[in-house]
């Protein structure tokens, strides 16, 4: 019989751990959630117990294992277009800008491909609407590898579907596949999205700049040193013009003075601050 239960200690320690590789910070009572996440591991790396995983993982020469549980405690529901005014805010007020210019784009949570894809979608419609023709450049980076397999097929089933995406969007960027129920979507809107993993405690210097970042609904899970420094490393990644979108519950009060808010209608965008 297999044990799903997890202990105090255990999980006091699996709670360090998963904040030393991800930054996730998981607090108090939240024991369900690593049940519900890792009790599928158990059959497939032979485990008795939730116990066993845990303490397995803190082992460094168990890298498989270890990868598993980071991917099972960061991978996170999404939907298309969500929240609906960062899509708005892009449509009307920040792509005028770029009008037959290169835009680079950041979805620096991609989970399994919804938020860049959104960000695709609203660029083609943009450039139909007022018939420019500047390049835009997404870049999709998410930790959990499995996630981003999803993303780079661009497959998704009907109940990924429904969430937050019109018929209309469907009918046009999504055709069907051969395996019932799920569609994929159309080449223009995939070209124009690239993915690679990425933890968002490492350096970004290799990403070169960017034009627009997004990143939201993620610093929730992060401690305020941790989202200091990502905030501080977002201000390096991002051209002095830039735009800055996070989720509608997250501020930055007190973590960073990188940036100054600049209120649109409707929703928020932070600026970087002119030197």
């Amino acid at each position: 019989m297999l044990d799903k239960t997890i202990g105090t200690d255990d999980y006091n320690k699996f709670c360090t751990f998963l904040e030393h590789q991800c930054g996730i910070v998981l607090g108090g009572n939240k024991q369900y959630l690593v049940k519900s996440r890792l009790s599928p591991l158990l059959s497939k790396f032979k485990a008795q117990s939730l116990g066993e995983i845990v303490t397995r993982a803190m082992n460094i020469t168990e890298r498989q294992l270890r990868a598993a549980v980071v991917d099972a405690m960061t991978t996170n529901e999404t939907l298309w277009f969500r929240d609906s005014y960062p899509f708005e805010v892009l449509a009307k007020d920040i792509f005028p800008n770029y009008d037959n210019k290169s835009v680079k784009i950041w979805s620096a949570a991609s989970s399994s491909g919804q938020e860049p894809y959104s960000i695709a979608m609203t660029a083609l419609e943009y450039q139909q609407r007022r018939r420019t023709s500047g390049r835009v450049s997404i870049l999709g980076t998410d930790i959990s590898p499995s996630m981003l397999e999803i993303c780079k097929s661009g497959v998704y089933d009907s109940l990924a579907l429904a969430r937050g995406l019109s018929p209309q969007r469907k009918q046009q960027f999504f055709e069907p596949c051969a395996e019932a129920g799920t569609m994929k979507l159309r080449d223009n809107v995939r070209n124009l999205v690239n993915f690679r993993q990425m933890n968002l405690l490492d350096s970004y210097s290799l990403l070169g700049k960017f034009d627009i970042i997004f990143c939201r609904n993620v610093l929730i899970y992060f401690s305020a040193e941790n989202k200091s420094k990502i905030l501080r490393q977002f201000a390096q990644a991002l051209n002095p013009d830039g735009y800055l979108f996070l989720g509608a519950s997250e501020s930055i009060t007190g973590l960073s003075d990188d940036f100054e808010m600049q209120r649109c209608n409707p929703g928020i965008v932070y600026r970087p601050k002119k030197k």
